[in-house]
């Protein structure tokens, strides 16, 4: 591992959040904090204040973001749409070293795209070179609350506090990339994320810094390790 290479610690739980998106419940007591401070030069002067939280029970990851934010818009209310282009935040997870990865994003309204991704490559015709839409019943696995509305339109530019809780199934990842297991004692890949790109002031910031304006560079993903 390299020395700069970010590091999480994934702290076991031995109880399940309740989905409320409150920091406040003592489960995410026990979680460490990563503040998402790396912001692209190609970003607006906008620097919202992010911080991300991860757990696990060994069956389910369990994660917080927690959003001082502005210009907040969020329009896109259908499974597997460009949230990207809405106030979003973001999770990448890589669980094996020589498998691929999973990019959940979600935008400040809940609404979820993920997919499977193999080749990240851009793709001549669009997309990338190999990946999979998780289909829309596997998406439903993973549970999601926002404390903001299913659609944030007009932008919301005054500041605001937002907060999105998401609980993921290890069982939906080994669909993808094989078998997992209780994942405590491994370590996995991955970066958390935050960007607007068609908000009025359009940012891209990550936890683990990337080198280049594509979050899906998962040479820049930091290390989650599991306790």
């Amino acid at each position: 591992m390299d020395m700069g290479t970010a590091v999480y610690h994934v702290n076991r739980v031995f109880r399940k959040p309740s989905l409320s998106a409150s920091i406040r419940e003592d489960v995410w007591q026990a979680a460490e904090e990563c503040r998402l401070e790396n912001f692209r030069p190609e970003s607006s002067n906008h620097r919202p204040v992010v911080s991300a939280r991860l757990v696990h029970d060994g069956s389910w990851l369990y994660g917080l973001f927690s959003v001082q934010d502005r210009y907040v818009r969020s329009v896109q209310t259908a499974y597997g749409s460009a949230v990207c282009t809405d106030s979003c935040v973001e999770f990448f997870v890589k669980p094996k070293a020589d498998r691929g990865y999973f990019n959940f994003e979600f935008n400040a309204g809940g609404t979820l795209h993920c997919s499977y991704i193999t080749d990240p490559r851009r793709s001549p015709a669009g997309g990338f070179r190999a990946f999979t839409l998780l289909p829309e019943e596997q998406g439903r696995m993973v549970k999601v609350r926002s404390t903001l509305p299913r659609v944030v339109e007009p932008e919301i530019q005054s500041p605001i506090e937002w907060m999105l809780e998401f609980h993921i199934p290890i069982k939906l990842l080994e669909k993808h990339a094989g078998p997992v297991g209780d994942p405590g004692g491994q370590a996995w890949r991955a970066n958390f994320y935050k960007c607007g790109d068609m908000t009025s002031h359009p940012h891209w910031a990550s936890w683990s810094n990337v080198d280049e304006l594509n979050f899906h560079l998962p040479r820049c993903f930091g290390v989650l390790i599991f306790m």
